[in-house]
């Protein structure tokens, strides 16, 4: 076995350079601490998403100065809801705590521009770097380190701290034994591009009734919700999502699903197979803190990593910026407390700083996708609350999270909703 090339010693080692980890290391830095970031692919890469950013995922990328009024972003003005027969346009609601628009950029660039950000900040990002496993200090048990292949060669980095970002399949988090919970719900979605005059709409568009065409041609309600989101480039990217409360998650191919249900679409919207402009693919969401606890001997979570996809919509980006936020706070924190003791009581503070955030909100989701994955509950709330728009723009703000702490009747409700529900 050969041996490992030198150290190459960092303050933080974060690693992924998706959105959940640039941002962590993009905070680290502008805090004066030396970050390598560590990606294992190179960008550009692709990467399964619907490409739509709501409100919330807007604040964090103003927040870190991204240039959003560049070309290639995509505003969109809220989500239009398809279902029942009806098609309701709902605006992003108006907050002194969120922007009123959202965006379309496509994971294929997204995620080089976030990184790109951290590397202005100081961040040293290094491609191609596979990272395999961590180190551990031999008398403490903590992680003060990485292995990974770089080019195919073996290579040690060492560091204070280490923060997974490597998202569902979080080869760092298994390997310190933290493994998904059977209690959470889990996500899968599916998405190609079709080259369609659809291309430049300018809102969000969602079908909470996906259809499809029996044997006999009777009409047959699939099990799931889709998308078609304009990408502003002449493509749309279009999708749908599954979730594992459904009694039919083990048993459908999503992506002939996906096929399927684009048929059915008027045929000037040119979604057909001559139009894809690629394959289709498919990826997990893992949900509701679905990996817990989130710091364990030097090792942080944040974003997919720690299932911080938000089970009411299956978003994601704004919770891996979000939480990589937060994370980076707690780190400075820790790092310029004056012990090693004082430092693990920050760092073992971060998860319960998680849960007040967001735990409580996350178990409204879980028994929400547990309700909804019974056959008809989807269709009874579509039928009766679309026709009722003072309803549904309730629900975008309690889907979409967004709401003012301290904001009108609705933000109300949702908040203490929030507050009182146990987080788990």
């Amino acid at each position: 076995m050969s041996e490992s090339a030198p150290a190459a010693d960092a303050d933080i080692i974060v690693v992924g350079a998706g959105p959940a980890g640039s941002t962590t290391a993009f905070y680290l830095a502008q805090a004066g601490y030396d970050v390598l970031l560590l990606e294992k692919t190179r960008f550009p890469r692709e990467k399964v998403c619907g490409d739509g950013l709501t409100p919330r995922a807007v604040k964090e990328l103003i927040a870190m100065g991204v240039d959003i009024d560049a070309p290639g972003w995509i505003r969109n003005k809220g989500l239009r809801v398809v279902g029942g027969g009806l098609r309701l346009e709902l605006a992003w609601p108006e907050l002194s705590s969120f922007p009123d628009f959202g965006l379309v950029r496509t994971r294929l660039d997204f995620d080089q521009i976030v990184a790109d950000n951290a590397e202005r900040a100081g961040v040293r990002l290094l491609q191609g770097v596979n990272v395999i496993g961590p180190v551990l200090d031999e008398r403490s048990g903590h992680v003060v380190g990485v292995t990974a292949k770089s080019d195919g060669e073996p290579v040690t980095y060492r560091s204070r701290l280490v923060v997974a970002a490597d998202g569902n399949s979080t080869r760092l988090s298994l390997s310190m034994g933290l493994h998904k919970r059977d209690d959470r719900p889990m996500g899968v979605a599916v998405r190609t591009y079709f080259t369609s005059p659809r291309h430049d709409d300018d809102w969000l568009e969602t079908w909470l009734e996906l259809w499809d065409t029996d044997p006999d041609g009777s009409p047959r309600l699939l099990p799931g919700y889709g998308w078609v989101f304009g990408v502003g480039d002449g493509t749309s990217n279009v999708g749908l999502g599954l979730l594992n409360t459904s009694e039919a998650f083990q048993k459908l191919d999503y992506r002939d699903l996906l096929r399927r249900w684009v048929k059915n679409m008027p045929s000037e919207w040119g979604f057909a197979e001559e139009n894809m402009t690629g394959p289709v693919r498919g990826a997990a969401l893992p949900m509701a803190f679905n990996r817990q606890p989130h710091y364990t001997r030097g090792l942080v979570l944040v974003g997919d990593a720690g299932g911080m996809i938000n089970p009411f919509n299956g978003e994601g980006i704004a919770y891996a910026m979000e939480t990589g936020r937060i994370a980076a706070d707690a780190i400075v924190t820790a790092l310029s407390a004056g012990t090693p003791a004082r430092r693990e009581r920050v760092l073992r503070a971060y998860p319960k700083t998680l849960k007040d955030a967001y735990g409580g909100y996350f178990t409204l989701g879980r028994l929400f996708v547990e309700a909804i994955g019974r056959p008809g509950v989807m269709g009874f709330l579509t039928r009766h609350g679309l026709p009722h728009p003072t309803l549904m723009r309730f629900a975008l703000k309690l889907l979409g999270n967004l709401t003012d702490r301290q904001g009108d009747a609705s933000d109300r409700i949702i908040n203490a909703l929030s507050k009182v529900t146990p987080p788990a």
